[in-house]
């Protein structure tokens, strides 16, 4: 079982930055696609951001194109989301997730390993 655990997340004002983490002992985390999701109260699981296992692909939502980037350390088994100018509708619990396939897929439904999420709240 791959556990993965986030970090990073809490309260800012619009405009502030932000950076995640979500780190694993498992050592599988080299060769797992890794991605990020949000929720927010009421609504659906969304993507947010995926990275392949080499970092050579990055996928974003139009929502937070520009604003958010992805990356990784193998080194480390450490996947980042770097969150620039946070607007209050980026409010959400933020999910890590991992993926054995090596499609970065924008789906839930493809990544089998999930985090206990990160609560960002942007203030307006």
């Amino acid at each position: 079982q791959v556990q993965l655990v986030e970090s990073g997340g809490g309260l800012v004002q619009a405009g502030g930055s932000l950076r995640l983490s979500c780190t694993t002992s498992d050592r599988s985390f080299v060769t797992n696609t890794m991605g990020w999701f949000r929720q927010a109260p009421g609504k659906e699981r969304e993507f947010v951001s995926s990275i392949a296992w080499s970092a050579d692909r990055t996928y974003y939502a139009d929502s937070v194109k520009g604003r958010f980037t992805i990356s990784r350390d193998n080194i480390k088994n450490t996947v980042y989301l770097q969150m620039n100018s946070l607007k209050p509708e980026d409010t959400a619990a933020y999910y890590c997730a991992a993926s054995p396939s090596s499609v970065i897929s924008p789906y839930p439904r493809n990544y089998e390993y999930w985090g206990q999420g990160t609560q960002v709240t942007v203030s307006s």
